[in-house]
């Protein structure tokens, strides 16, 4: 199957599920909860300032990062990208699909209220140029305070979006005929990390972050060893930033996760029992990360 899920009408797939009972519901939940979860959430934090703490989660390593606003169409795909696979799901395998389907759209409202976890506790911010060359970067401006950093959900969403549907054609028949497809998952995936960090939306330091958050939200679709070869692709085939710095950039990156992944596993080692596992929380090494950094 040559065909691209880049192609596939996001507002055909809105139909294809809304239409369908058995979605519909899951499909309204789900948008209820990123709405409740990420815009409300972090409006209240705005016109209400001072009842949850802000931190500055910028790193040196950003200023070898460009500002590039051409970059904003790609960022800004982030919902699509996992929408029109969706979509291109239901339009190639119709019922066969639907449980899966289902389930990835609820635990896509699951991944919002995850790390509403860490944001309901501690918010962050990182400095994001004021820049409205392009409509689109009005309407961020606009609808987005910037409040919701670490971990960044626009990386926690493709990484979802590329692991579960990744190993979920393996499942399907045509499963070697969906490979090119699971590329450009993967591809896609990087190139919005890529994007998020060229429009200036995040730190180098939230990358990190939210490849923790998903090793802690499913372990079996993003352990370690693939975080490490997500990171590794990150500024591997681009001209800017330069091969020196997109290395140290990697390697920031694979360090700071791998702190937090060893945080998260000596607090676990503490705790000793399952009756106390909720002591040892996944969100504390972020929460600690956080503390450490200045305050707004």
């Amino acid at each position: 199957m040559t065909e691209k899920i880049e192609n596939e009408p996001v507002p055909k797939t809105f139909l294809r599920v809304l239409g369908r009972p058995y979605l519909r519901a899951t499909a309204l939940r789900c948008i209820a909860n990123i709405f409740r979860k990420f815009f409300i959430q972090q409006s209240m934090a705005a016109f209400l300032p001072g009842r949850i703490p802000v931190s500055i989660a910028d790193h040196p390593l950003d200023k070898k990062i460009p500002f590039l606003p051409g970059k904003i169409n790609i960022y800004i795909d982030f919902v699509a990208f996992w929408v029109r696979t969706l979509g291109f799901l239901l339009r190639n395998y119709g019922r066969k699909v639907f449980e899966p389907v289902r389930y990835f759209m609820e635990t896509m409202g699951g991944l919002y209220s995850f790390a509403a976890e860490v944001y309901s506790k501690n918010l962050s911010t990182t400095d994001r140029p004021f820049y409205i060359g392009r409509p689109r970067f009005l309407l961020i401006h606009a609808a987005d305070p910037h409040l919701m950093c670490i971990p960044s959900l626009h990386v926690m969403v493709v990484i979802r979006t590329h692991t579960f549907f990744r190993d979920f054609f393996k499942t399907l028949e045509a499963d070697e005929r969906l490979a090119p497809q699971a590329e450009e998952l993967r591809r896609g995936a990087l190139a919005i990390t890529e994007a998020v960090l060229y429009v200036k939306q995040h730190s180098v330091n939230c990358i990190p972050a939210a490849m923790y958050a998903m090793t802690c939200f499913d372990p079996k679709l993003f352990p370690p060893d693939e975080a490490e070869r997500f990171a590794k692709d990150i500024f591997r085939n681009v001209k800017v930033p330069a091969e020196k710095d997109g290395e140290e950039i990697r390697s920031h990156i694979i360090s700071l996760y791998n702190r937090f992944c060893a945080e998260r596993a000596a607090s676990l080692e503490q705790t000793g029992t399952a009756e106390k596992i909720d002591k040892a929380s996944w969100k504390e090494p972020l929460l600690n990360f956080l503390g450490t950094m200045p305050r707004q």
